[in-house]
Parts: structure tokens; C-alpha cells; sequence
């Protein structure tokens, strides 16, 4: 049990407001029609924290002994995330709902319910002429990433997911998972197939020079490590550089990024495990805000897939010492609505209660795209 105390041994008051929260959540968004061009986001972050609800958050932010980047955000709304075959989803059909409006079940990605293949946001904006990219501290090949990229009926399928990429419009990806592409029951080599295509293939930061436009940069044979076991600044370091190459186009760009592991440490039921997750997270949602602010036409939308372990932060005293303790419910996922916050061009738009799907619906409203 992970216990939280201030410096005087008082009660910590929780800072991060939900009262706020459904305040602003009841605020309706603007029309979808006649948004002038001006204020259209050209470049596009979004910034998922899988299994990352407000507890999370709010341990993240008090062990962390300061506000967050992602408070920066100037809108909140709240998320639905059920699948269409459960009111629990898993990681593969929230993902697939946010990369492409459809509901599916879980296990599937890339595909609506019916395993007919959707369009991602990542292929609908490639074909408009931006950029793309993912940056993950999992497997690239892993569930999230995975519905943006490729279309199966299993999340588990790897090695088909992997040879998806090759199809793909995906202009920077960085992330594990070496050994889906190269260490494959097939032999394919397939970092020499992406190669043949036309990327630059990385194992490391030190490896790559310049900026390059088209590369992957496979940083682990699977999964990275942990921050408690000493991953480093995989999640920030990438998105940094994704954001160099991507933004030099003059189209703009999509870029998503995933703290995949808060979601693993809700699994284990592990308090430091989820802390130090959503920590490395809110160091890469710095760096996108950051830019953001710097860049006009960028919008970046922090949210999660699901909630994992059903995480509750509840007051004990010990002695003279009052304190909070970080308690689960679950190992598993729960139904629990999720945080959407957004920073930058046309944030307003995304405050609200909606569908997972609708997320998808109103980032494709506000880029002024067609899907």
C-alpha cells in the first residue's frame, strides 16, 4: 500500500477538482459546421494514458509534489469506453474506437464489430498529406498502437500485426517490439522490408543522427522496461523527436502517443508501478504542450482507454500521521468514465460527456477533414 503524506503529517486535500470537472463537462461544444479555417488544428497530438483515470491522476500529482502538465489543459470533458460486446472493454476495442469511430469487440482491432477493416485516423489524415507518427513505451505492436495501424481480429495476432506496418502510411514509429518484425516464426525479416520501403531502421537514440523524416526506432526485443526498473525517458525522448521530424511538413501532422504501462501497473495492483507511469506519461503531455504553445495550429488531447483497477485514493491515520492510501478495487478493467483534456486549437470542442467513438468524430470535425 503506497501512503501519501505532506510535510507536517496533515491530511493531503486532494487538488485535482472533480467538482470542476462535471462542471465543465456540462458545457456543450460549439456546432460542428462552418468552423472557420483559421482556427483549425493542422497538427494533432493525442496523447493516451492507458488505463489512466482521475486517481491516477491525482496520485501521480501528489507524489509528483506539483501540478501536473496535463492541468495546463483549458478543457475537460469525460469519456465513455464500453466495447460493443461488454460494458468493460479492453485496450484493443477502446483503441479501435478512437482510431476509427467504430464500435468493436474486444480482442478486435482495426475492424468494426463485423471484421470489415476501418480507416484510422492515421490513414485518414496520411491521405490528406500530413504526417504521422506513434510513440509508445510497449510494444508497437501492442493493442493501442496496433488499432492505429493495422486490422485483425486478435490483438494477439503480433507477428501479422507487425506485417501490417509495412502497408502502412506511418512516417515515425518508436516503441518495443524488435522481434514481432525480425524474430519471426515466417523468417521474414521485415525492418529490411520497411527498409526496401523507404525508412531508416533504429535499435537506439544514439543511432539516429539529423532529423530524419521516415524511420522506426525499435528500441526493445518486446516490451521496454519499466520506469521502476530504469526505462529512462523512452516515452519523453520519443516524443520529442517524433515532433522534430514530423513538423516539418507544412501540412501538419498526427501524432499519437500512449503511456502504455500505467495500465499494467493497475493490473499488478501495484501503487508505485501506476504513479511512476502516469508521471513518465505527464512528462511527454509537457512536451506536447509545450509545443503547442510555441506553434499555432496545434492541438493536443490528453485522455485514456479505460480505467484500470478500479484505483480509489482514501484517507487513514497512523499515530499522529494522517494520510492517503492508494487502494484497488480490481485487477482487471472497470466501466468507469475517463478524462478528455484538451490544450490548444479548438480545445472548447472537446468538453462534454460522449462515446469513445465520438472522439474520433470530432478530432476528424475539427481538422476539417472527411472520413
Amino acid at each position: 500500500m503506497m501512503k501519501l503524506f505532506n510535510q507536517t503529517g496533515n491530511h493531503i486535500v486532494l487538488g485535482f477538482s472533480i467538482a470542476l470537472i462535471i462542471a465543465q463537462s456540462c458545457v456543450e461544444p460549439e456546432a460542428k459546421v462552418n468552423l472557420p479555417e483559421e482556427i483549425r488544428p493542422k497538427n494533432i497530438i493525442l496523447m493516451i494514458g492507458d488505463g489512466m483515470g482521475l486517481a491516477q491522476i491525482q496520485a501521480a500529482r501528489m507524489v509528483s509534489g506539483k501540478a501536473l502538465h496535463m492541468e495546463k489543459a483549458s478543457t475537460i470533458g469525460l469519456m465513455k469506453t464500453h466495447s460493443f460486446d461488454d460494458q468493460i472493454t479492453d485496450s484493443g476495442a477502446a483503441g479501435t474506437a478512437m482510431a476509427t469511430g467504430k464500435k468493436t469487440r474486444n480482442g478486435m482491432i482495426g475492424m468494426s464489430q463485423d471484421s470489415l477493416p476501418q480507416p484510422s485516423l492515421l490513414d485518414i489524415f496520411a491521405s490528406q498529406g500530413k504526417t504521422t507518427g506513434i510513440v509508445v513505451s510497449c510494444a508497437v505492436t501492442h493493442a493501442t498502437p496496433a488499432a492505429f495501424i493495422a486490422k485483425n481480429v486478435s490483438r494477439s495476432h503480433y507477428e501479422e500485426i507487425a506485417a501490417d506496418f509495412m502497408k502502412s502510411p506511418v512516417n515515425v514509429v518508436i516503441g518495443g517490439g524488435r522481434n514481432h518484425f525480425d524474430n519471426r516464426t515466417d523468417g521474414q525479416l521485415l525492418t529490411e522490408q520497411l527498409k526496401i520501403n523507404g525508412y531508416q531502421v533504429f535499435n537506439s537514440f544514439i543511432d539516429i543522427t539529423g532529423n530524419p523524416s521516415k524511420f522506426y526506432l525499435l528500441t526493445d526485443s518486446v516490451h521496454p522496461k519499466t520506469m521502476l526498473e530504469g526505462r529512462g525517458n523512452l516515452l519523453s525522448a520519443g516524443t520529442k523527436l517524433a515532433l522534430e521530424s514530423l513538423s516539418t511538413n507544412p501540412g501538419g501532422f498526427f501524432l499519437m502517443v500512449e503511456g502504455s504501462q500505467i495500465d499494467w501497473g493497475g493490473h499488478e495492483n501495484d501503487s508505485a508501478y501506476v504513479v511512476s507511469e502516469t508521471i513518465d506519461f505527464d512528462d511527454a503531455v509537457g512536451l506536447a504542450i509545450d509545443f503547442a504553445e510555441r506553434t499555432p495550429g496545434t492541438l493536443v488531447i490528453i485522455t485514456a482507454d479505460h480505467e484500470t483497477g478500479g484505483l480509489s485514493l482514501v484517507g487513514n491515520e497512523s499515530g499522529s500521521n494522517k494520510y492517503i492510501s492508494l487502494s484497488f478495487a480490481s485487477g482487471d478493467h472497470t466501466p468507469i468514465m475517463v478524462p478528455v483534456m484538451a490544450f490548444g486549437n479548438y480545445a472548447a470542442y472537446f468538453a462534454g460527456i460522449y462515446d469513445n467513438t465520438e472522439l474520433f468524430q470530432r478530432i476528424i470535425d475539427v481538422a476539417g477533414q472527411s472520413n
